[in-house]
């Protein structure tokens, strides 16, 4: 299998920090997955909440939020071995703020549902 072409710039990393950079695409892989498992959990599994459309509507947001965060887990991990094999600082992301913030609104919206619903 040929390298893509970001892969003969620059120069090769030290391997332990490709590893790093690997081990956090995985952790971010395992959230991604943890937010799929909440969507089919709690559209199977909580029929005591209501408005039925709202837990339905959250449990899908949720499996596309995890699906997005795949796909973005593997670009970030692109930019920061590109940026290690080049030399520059290491990109800036809005996700982990914006990902914090959709936990902090789920939680909130469940939390109504349960007193609530």
């Amino acid at each position: 299998m040929q390298n893509p072409r970001w892969r003969q710039q620059g120069e090769e990393p030290d391997y332990r920090f490709t590893l790093a950079n690997e081990r956090t695409f995985l952790a971010w892989i395992r959230t991604a997955l943890a937010l799929l498992a909440g969507g089919v959990l709690l559209h199977q599994f909580s029929h005591s909440l209501g408005p039925r459309w709202v837990v339905v509507a959250l449990a899908v947001l949720l499996a596309v939020i995890g699906a997005v965060l795949s796909v973005i887990a593997y670009t970030r991990w692109r930019a920061n071995e590109i940026a290690m094999r080049t030399g520059e600082p290491l990109p800036f992301t809005l996700l982990l703020p914006l990902l914090a913030g959709f936990s902090l609104v789920t939680a909130a919206v469940i939390a109504v549902l349960m007193v609530f619903g």
